[in-house]
C-alpha cells in the first residue's frame, strides 16, 4: 500500500486562504469614543499593530467609515484579556447609506479568565453590499464598569 501524510491547509484569522485584506488606512476612516496613547485604534486595524485599548472604562465605539461603500466577504474580531476576569459584551453593525438605519450583524458574549479563556475570536462569514459604515460598541465589563476596552485585530475583506 502506497500512503503519504499531507498537512492540511488551514486559514486563520491573521492569513486568510481565499480573502484579502481591506486596506482601511487608503480606504476608511475611523472613529473612536477613547484610546490610551499607548494602543492607539490603528494598532487593531492595521496588520503591524499591537492592539488598541480604551482610555477609559465603560462601554466604547469604534467607527470605520468608508470613501466609498464597499461591498464586504469577512469580518474577524480578535480579543485577548490576560489580566482581569470580565464578562464582555459586543454588537457590531453596518450601515448602507447615510440615511438608512444600521443593521446588527453580530451580538457576542463572552467571559474572560486569566487562568483559562484569554482569547475570543470572531470569524463571520458575510454578504454585505454596499456598505458605507461598520460599527462596533464594546461593553468591557458587563454591570461592574472597571474594566477598559480593548481589540487585538480587526481585519475586514
Amino acid at each position: 500500500m502506497r500512503k503519504q501524510l499531507i498537512g492540511l491547509a488551514q486559514s486563520s484569522p491573521g492569513t486568510p486562504a481565499d480573502d484579502k485584506w481591506l486596506d482601511l488606512e487608503l480606504l476608511a476612516r475611523v472613529e473612536v469614543t477613547s484610546e490610551d496613547t499607548q494602543h492607539p485604534i490603528e494598532a487593531a486595524l492595521l496588520p503591524t499593530g499591537g492592539g488598541w485599548r480604551a482610555a477609559h472604562t465603560g462601554t466604547q465605539t469604534i467607527r470605520v467609515i468608508f470613501d466609498r461603500p464597499q461591498r464586504l466577504h469577512r469580518i474577524v474580531l480578535i480579543f485577548e484579556e490576560r489580566k482581569v476576569e470580565r464578562s464582555q459584551e459586543f454588537v457590531l453593525h453596518w450601515r448602507g447609506g447615510e440615511t438608512e438605519p444600521s443593521r446588527e450583524i453580530a451580538r457576542q458574549q463572552w467571559n474572560f479568565s486569566p487562568s483559562g479563556s484569554v482569547r475570543e475570536v470572531e470569524d463571520y462569514r458575510v454578504d454585505l453590499a454596499g456598505v458605507s459604515a461598520l460599527e462596533l460598541t464594546i461593553s468591557p465589563d458587563r454591570g461592574a464598569g472597571i474594566a477598559c476596552a480593548s481589540l487585538s485585530q480587526w481585519r475586514i475583506a
